[in-house]
């Protein structure tokens, strides 16, 4: 059974930065795509950004360019670097497995950015 525990949330002051991290038990992780979700008060879970077992990545277009998400195999985790918050990131962070069909998510870690 895959387990993801998130880490590295919290409250930071706009234009602040958070590294969140995602530490996965089992032995699909370098086999695996890792993504962060990210779900608001009221609002969908969206995607975040994602990184294949081969490196590639994909963002969502309101994080490019102040977002990164990397990964280290040898850990079994994944992060995601988050510059120049906004206000309008504050949300749940969850992290998200994908091994061919299945799908495994984290508890999800709070990150507050105060304007």
């Amino acid at each position: 059974q895959v387990q993801l525990v998130e880490s590295g949330g919290g409250l930071v002051q706009a234009g602040g930065s958070l590294r969140l991290s995602c530490a996965a038990s089992g032995s699909i992780f370098s086999q695996s795509t890792m993504a962060w979700h990210r779900q608001a008060p009221g609002k969908q879970r969206e995607l975040v950004a994602a990184i294949t077992s081969g490196g590639s990545t994909n963002y969502a277009g309101s994080v490019k360019g102040r977002f990164t998400i990397s990964r280290d195999n040898a850990k079994n985790t994944v992060y995601l670097q988050m510059n120049s918050l906004k206000p309008e990131d504050t949300a749940v962070y969850y992290c998200k497995m994908i091994y061919g069909l299945l799908q495994y998510w984290g508890q999800g870690t709070q990150v507050t950015v105060s304007s």
